[in-house]
């Protein structure tokens, strides 16, 4: 830090927000969404037996699903398989259903709120939470389940011939899940854009709920800014007066001290040192000193342009209120014989960065 007795205090704040993002095509929104789908159950290198989808409630209210199902039709096909879901999910909380597996490979899951016999195929499929008991006909052609009612989500991954949004999510694997981007609470009615793989993490009703920041449902995006500040260096030094004025006095009497405080106020890490200088009287220069700190004998005060005399030191920044360091401020011998008039001096404190 450069070694200056004032420095002022500036801050500056940037904010560059993100374009807002354009709204893609939606099939359809809801609360309650499929946060994690896992298509590997049981193959080859597999991470769990069965495979699962996990749901997610982004709303800020408890949702009851019992009378929906969960629903799978393999890539093309329009002939779906329906899981039927009970029960309620809590707001921001989790909801797991298991279903077939592929094999014997793997750990076992959590306990799942909801069952089901449905095998998703790892390459690609499309997985549609369902408002009703009703099996759906639609999936054959991209956008072909968006007019259905009923559907509160629907996720087409890998080779899926429907899909929300410009693209399929893409494919699982044996050690891969699909996971809905911000921790199950973003959904742009884009699959391509609200899911990425990640390793497998199956939750159930009783895992800790999640907050998505005051999301009540419906369509959703985000937008960021970056936000930044440079703090200045702080070093600065006042008094508690302005003059000090020791009135008519006689030679060969010595002025009773008289106190001045001086506050240092620095966020310098390395701390600060503080001195004092000043002028010489005239028309006769007088011993003016000062008492640096408490239970301390007088000392003369240097004169301009010779050496501050040190009278505190820090290694660390100032309080918050700032450093306050008592000082007085008298002579060091009895007043001379001198010409009578008036005698003036300056006195200067200064305090410098480390």
């Amino acid at each position: 830090m450069p070694r200056v007795p004032f420095v002022f205090v500036a801050l500056a704040l940037a904010l560059i927000a993100g374009a807002p993002a354009a709204a893609p095509a939606a099939t359809s929104s809801s609360t309650v969404v499929v946060g994690e789908l896992y298509p590997g159950g049981g193959n080859t290198g597999a991470t769990y037996a069965n495979d699962y989808v996990e749901l997610f409630n982004r709303a800020a209210t408890t949702v009851d699903v019992t009378g929906w199902t969960l629903q799978y039709a393999s890539s093309a096909s329009t002939t779906w398989e329906a899981t039927p879901l009970t029960g309620t999910i809590a707001p921001g909380g989790h909801y797991l259903v298991a279903l077939a597996t592929g094999g014997a490979v793997g750990a076992a899951l959590p306990a799942a709120d909801a069952t089901g016999t449905t095998n998703l195929a790892a390459s690609g499929g499309k997985v549609a939470l369902v408002a009703a008991a009703t099996s759906l006909t639609c999936g054959a052609t991209a956008g072909s389940c968006a007019a259905v009612p009923s559907i509160r989500d629907l996720v087409g991954y890998g080779t899926a011939s429907d899909f929300e949004g410009a693209a399929a999510a893409p494919a699982g694997s044996s050690t891969n899940a699909l996971a809905r981007a911000g921790g199950g609470c973003i959904d742009t009615n884009d699959n391509s854009a609200d899911f990425a793989t990640a390793p497998p993490a199956p939750k159930n009703v009783t895992a800790a709920p999640a907050s998505c920041g005051g999301t009540t449902g419906g369509t959703g995006t985000s937008a960021s800014l970056s936000v930044t500040l440079d703090v200045q260096p702080v070093i600065a030094v006042s008094l508690d007066r302005s003059s000090l004025a020791f009135g008519n006095v006689v030679a060969g009497t010595t002025p009773a001290p008289a106190a001045v405080t001086a506050t240092v106020s620095s966020n310098d890490a390395a701390g600060y040192t503080l001195g004092v200088h000043r002028s010489a009287f005239t028309p006769t220069d007088l011993a003016l000193a000062i008492v640096p700190h408490a239970g301390a004998a007088l000392a003369a005060i240097p004169v301009a342009p010779a050496a501050d005399l040190q009278i505190a030191s820090t290694t660390a920044p100032s309080a918050a209120a700032g450093d306050a360091w008592p000082t007085s401020i008298g002579f060091l011998t009895a007043l001379p014989v001198a010409v009578s008039g008036h005698y003036a001096a300056t006195l200067t404190y200064t305090v410098l960065a480390r």
